[in-house]
């Protein structure tokens, strides 16, 4: 076929057309920070926890602790039975969205920035003061110096939504909340192992309050603690929306935060159900991008 024939000029018109489509996307998040993602395969995982990881939870626990309250209020007891589970392929943000990163979404839109009000967070009745909250609170639309590269927090489900919405606008693809499997799938990997890196707890490969600084750290300080995905921050740092509901208005979170111990509750096939309106600050979120369709 000659270079002048009117397929190969229908072809390069294809071309033209798909790179004018890309650079447009490109464009358009030029100016914002986008985040680095891992890309999850389609297929099957080993999900859930049997009566052996369960109770293995429980022991590092108590053994952290000095009590047995998470066996007890039988934290685990709701965990998925372990199983094989299917699940189509996706991509995922490799770390939890940054202060940095949510600041660009602050910036150009007319949603709140991360903060808390004492009275709402008095209603919430958690166990942190709201003095603690001013560390991670914003001032104006700026947040915290030199927590630019913290996993942001105080940041609602509702907030989590808008701001995968917001990125979807602007790249041009699909963005949203994970799922709780999607999660624990690229957090665990296929084999279903009890945490990121393997089934023995190591309180140097992630930030909670075994060995951690009782604070958010900058996002990716933990490499040794990375899932077989490469997925970073997934046990400890902060527990993460996830979009699917526990009941009218709550949503499961996942992952363990800076503030535990043990650390049972870091495991991914752990998790349990947060009002969506919820503004902690042990909370935060990271975003799953859809394939584009062929």
């Amino acid at each position: 076929m000659s270079q002048g024939s009117p397929f190969a000029l229908w072809g390069m018109a294809l071309l033209l057309a798909f790179g004018v489509a890309a650079s447009a996307g490109d464009a358009r998040a030029r100016d914002i920070p986008v985040p680095e993602v891992v890309e999850i395969p389609a297929g099957a995982l080993i999900a859930g926890s049997d009566r052996a990881e369960r109770e293995a939870a429980y022991r590092l626990d108590e053994a952290a602790y000095g009590h047995s309250r998470t066996r007890q209020g039988r934290w685990y007891e709701g965990e998925r039975p372990r199983g094989r589970l299917s699940v189509s392929a996706f991509a995922i943000t490799r770390t939890p969205i940054t202060n940095a990163q949510y600041a660009a979404f602050i910036r150009d839109s007319k949603r709140p920035a991360p903060d808390v009000d004492p009275l709402v967070w008095a209603g919430y009745g958690l166990i942190h003061p709201w003095s603690r909250t001013r560390r991670h609170a914003w001032s104006g639309r700026s947040f915290p110096e030199g927590r630019g590269e913290h996993p942001v927090v105080l940041v609602s489900f509702d907030d989590a939504v808008a701001y995968a919405a917001w990125l979807s606008r602007k790249t041009g693809w699909r963005w949203r909340l994970p799922t709780e499997i999607e999660w624990e799938k690229a957090a665990r990997g296929l084999d279903g192992r009890r945490f990121p890196w393997g089934d023995r707890f190591d309180p140097g490969r992630l930030n909670s309050h075994d060995s951690g600084p009782f604070d958010t750290v900058p996002v990716g300080r933990f490499p040794n603690g990375a899932s077989p995905f490469g997925l970073l921050d997934a046990a400890g740092q902060v527990f993460e929306w996830t979009q699917t509901p526990t009941g009218k208005g709550t949503f499961v979170v996942k992952g363990g935060s800076w503030d535990d111990r043990g650390c049972g509750v870091c495991r991914p096939a752990a998790g349990h159900g947060r009002p969506r309106a919820l503004k902690h600050i042990l909370i935060g979120f990271r975003v799953v991008r859809e394939p584009r369709e062929p």
